[in-house]
């Protein structure tokens, strides 16, 4: 009595060609970036940023002075009216809860008037 292994060994190599066909092989690949250093710790800004400010309500104010309609064109010339310079950077400060609307408005603002530093604030999280 011999017991024939053929069949065993035909399932094996069907399920080895199976799992072959069937796995992904990813190569995962990264970056190697080296970058560069520098001695200075701030960078020296050459003008003083312009700070726009959107309250709760939707209110805006550029630096400290508090615009009396909040719509595109108010904005735009406010800005146009603080500064010539393209170059000038833009500091956006919008409230949590201030309306979406407010900070897009602030951002077609600052692009139809040309300028192309602008940053936006943020708070750390709190660890409570």
């Amino acid at each position: 009595m011999s017991v024939n292994i053929t069949p065993l060994i035909d399932v094996v190599f069907l399920l080895l060609i199976f799992f072959m066909v069937t796995t992904t092989f990813t190569r995962e690949t990264q970056l190697q970036i080296d970058l560069p250093e520098s001695e200075s710790q701030v960078a020296a800004e050459s003008e003083k940023p312009i700070e726009i400010l959107i309250d709760r309500l939707g209110t805006y104010a550029i630096n400290d002075q508090v615009l009396i309609k909040h719509d595109l064109d108010s904005l735009k010339r406010a800005l146009t009216d603080t500064s010539q310079n393209p170059a000038t950077p833009i500091v956006i400060t919008a409230d949590a809860a201030a309306p979406h609307q407010a900070f897009i408005i602030a951002l077609d603002a600052v692009a139809q008037v040309g300028f192309s530093k602008v940053s936006i604030t943020t708070q750390e999280e709190s660890q409570n």
